[in-house]
């Protein structure tokens, strides 16, 4: 149910409830349901006749009589109830409380209707052009009546008159949006039944038929004058009523009308009485309850349902089936706008461009396709349904939006990653540029694939540059680092050569890079001339492969190396040499000159 709804259902609940103990003990009688306000201009609910209308729990049906002003159509009400003036609707000539608004009877008459229990009620409205009102105010009455009631009898006396096919306009409307919809799809409501009632004093000359037929014929209309035309588009639109209207006659009752709720049936004239009994048959054969998307209204649904007719019928300066479409479909466009808001709202951001735009254009297609099953309407629908379209346009900016900011966030997240990544590279212990460049793929293709949606493009600028910026320092660094290692690394050799392992060979391998290290620098005046030497080429490239690799990253296990040959050396100065010799060992230094082994003499 929608807010303005509820608001409504509210209001009257509202009433109820200051009216404290009040309560309606007799519901046989007339009761007010709709009023005029002050300016009589507009219309709005009456509590004690939505009370007489929420109480009924069947299915609800509606006889509404409309017709000029003193056309006799309280009296014709009362003759289809059984009931006098003096019980039923007050009749204008002999009350001074003539029909204002639209009135119901409190108490409906219970029909079987296809195996339906149905309470149908009827309904007395005022009459047309009557003196202080506006023209609004009589075509706010007449799409009212038409759009709530199931039978909607049009009393006219004597004949059809242009102005009465004028009126038609906006049933006219209603029936070209909401009749004829696919049975069993049927999600609108009906127009009313159109029961063309002419009452004349004499029956002798053209059948209703004929008068009804003849009334809509085109008006020649040689000087294309736009209100002919209009009337003319008006009769042509009547045909699409077809079934949905009929005609009949019903002669005046008595010569002495002002004195008619005075008299008997057996005073009235006998053909009245024959042709009255036989229009009560015609309205019990063609009503049936009224239907609104497809389910049977009872009393509160019909009252909820005739508050949204009046926020319609108000909402302008006249009244319109475009308003009144707008207002019916109002529910449904906020329902698919809710089902299009809930599944975007479930798309994970952020995401690619183009699969948010995909994204877009399913949900919207299944919202409008939802709508299209639903919606009130055939022409004034489309407004609805471009409102729809809007809407989803401002849901979609901002998912947009959203988008955005979770593509800026993750994409900075993980473009801070790599700058950590670079920034740790840049102070290895060993440096290596293999490492540097497995670690510099590394973060490209992690950012490659984790990094969507629109910021991308933004952030894949920023990582170029700060991985050119990265890489161009690195390399920059990394000679003069490698070569003071180098430098450091042969000078320690030699130390570990003569006096921890005692082994030649590796004090001479150590001291032969040691001076090509410094002499190559001496004579050629620079380091950086070094770089370009094949045999730093293959120095720099032996380093790489004991430095670093996929299974062995000696910067990260430098220090436990260092520690356990620092131990195992120990070990083996201590305990080793004593127990295995030094046999297997290529020379070592020895402290003893001459034959140690010869023998001794004293």
């Amino acid at each position: 149910m929608e807010i303005s709804q509820w608001v409504f259902v509210f209001s009257i609940l509202l009433l109820f409830l200051v009216s404290g103990s009040f309560s309606i003990d007799n519901f046989h009688q007339p009761f007010l349901i709709v009023e005029p306000d002050p300016g009589h201009t507009k219309l709005r609910l009456s509590r004690e006749g939505l009370e007489a209308i929420s109480r009924i729990a069947t299915p609800i049906a509606a006889v509404a009589v409309i017709g000029p002003y003193r056309s006799g159509k309280s009296f014709l009400l009362n003759q289809l109830l059984s009931l006098s003036c003096y019980e039923g609707f007050g009749v204008g000539h002999m009350r001074d409380t003539k029909t204002k608004g639209i009135w119901v009877w409190g108490t409906p008459l219970e029909l079987d209707i296809d195996g339906v229990r149905t309470s149908v009620f009827y309904l007395d409205t005022e009459g047309f052009e009557s003196v202080g009102k506006s023209n609004v105010y009589d075509d706010r009455i007449f799409a009212l009546a038409t759009v709530m009631s199931s039978v909607l009898i049009y009393n006219l006396p004597e004949t059809i008159r242009e102005a009465d096919i004028s009126r038609l306009s906006f049933a006219v409307e209603l029936a070209e949006e909401f009749y004829g919809r696919v049975k069993g799809q049927d999600v609108a409501f009906e127009p009313a039944k159109l029961l063309w009632l002419i009452q004349r004093d004499f029956l002798q000359g053209k059948s209703v038929k004929e008068m009804v037929d003849e009334a809509l014929r085109h008006v020649p209309n040689i000087d294309g004058d736009k209100n002919i035309g209009q009337v003319n588009h008006i009769r042509d639109s009547l045909a699409i009523m077809g079934e949905n209207s009929t005609a009949f006659s019903l002669p005046q009752p008595h010569l002495m009308r002002t004195k008619l709720c005075d008299l008997k049936d057996d005073d009235l004239d006998p053909m009245y009485v024959k042709k009255r009994e036989q229009l009560k048959e015609l309205v019990a054969s063609v009503i049936h309850p009224k239907v609104v998307q497809g389910k049977h209204l009872n009393g509160n649904e019909f009252v909820s349902f005739l508050g949204q007719i009046l926020e319609a019928l108000n909402k302008g300066e006249i009244p319109s089936t475009g308003s009144l479409v707008e207002v019916f479909n109002k529910g449904i466009l906020e329902r698919c706008l809710k089902l299009y808001s809930e599944r975007m709202g479930k798309l994970g951001l952020p995401m690619h461009k183009q699969s948010l735009q995909d994204a877009h254009g399913r949900l919207r297609e299944e919202a409008m396709k939802a709508f299209d099953e639903q919606h009130f309407g055939r022409h004034h629908a489309k407004r609805s349904a471009m409102q729809l379209d809007e809407e989803m346009k401002e849901v979609y900016k901002n998912v947009i939006m959203a988008n955005e900011y979770q593509s800026s966030r993750l994409c900075e997240a993980l473009y801070t990653r790599c700058e950590d990544r670079m920034d740790q590279l840049q102070v290895l212990r060993l440096p290596s540029m293999a490492k540097f460049n497995a670690g510099f793929l590394q973060c490209n293709q992690s950012f490659e694939q984790e990094c969507i949606g629109p910021s991308k493009a933004n952030y894949e600028q920023r990582m170029m540059k700060m991985m050119g910026k990265s890489r161009s320092l690195f390399i920059k660094e990394y000679n003069q680092r490698l070569f003071n290692w180098l430098v450091a690394f042969s000078l320690v050799m030699v130390v570990v050569g003569r006096f921890i392992m005692k082994f030649i060979l590796i004090e001479m391998a150590a001291w032969i890079l040691f001076i090509f290290l410094e002499t190559y620098t001496r004579m050629f005046w620079s380091a950086e001339s070094l770089f370009y030497n094949p045999v730093w080429h293959f120095i720099v490239a032996t380093w790489e492969t004991l430095v670093y690799s996929p299974i062995l990253d000696l910067d990260r296990w430098a220090i436990p190396i260092g520690c356990i040959l620092a131990l195992w050396i120990l070990y083996w100065r201590c305990y080793g040499r004593r127990k295995h010799g030094s046999r297997w060992l290529l020379p070592m230094y020895n402290s003893h000159k001459g034959g140690s082994n010869r023998p001794r003499s004293d």
